[in-house]
């Protein structure tokens, strides 16, 4: 296998003439927001869990408690508004995931159920 012209594909349309150790951190908050939207998720799934002492959310319905569902939409709503307002993503140091991350973010968070 050879390594000519080689680019790496997220960074091609990338310019760091000025500053060239932004290469390094241009990934940075796309993975620190993976991150974060996975722990939320999976806290969010955790909490449905609690409905009962010895069985996992497969086998008990989340509609027993439609409190935790409305409390876990409002905090999963929350969590979109910070992602998607320009705003508050600039603040919060996040960016909006496409829906490949979402996919990923699903796949990670699943397994806690």
């Amino acid at each position: 296998s050879s390594w000519v012209d080689f680019q790496p594909r997220p960074f091609l349309d990338m310019t760091f003439d000025k500053d060239p150790c932004a290469y390094f951190a241009a990934g940075k908050v796309k993975a620190s927001t993976l991150s974060l939207t996975v722990l939320v998720v999976i806290e969010m799934l955790n909490a449905f869990n609690a409905l009962s002492e010895d069985g996992s959310l497969i086998q008990m319905p989340p509609w027993t408690n439609p409190w935790l569902i409305l409390a876990c939409m409002g905090s999963i709503l929350v969590h979109f508004v910070i992602l998607y307002v320009p705003f508050l993503a600039k603040t919060f140091a996040v960016c909006p995931l496409d829906w490949h991350d979402w996919v990923l973010v699903m796949a990670f968070s699943f397994p806690v159920i």
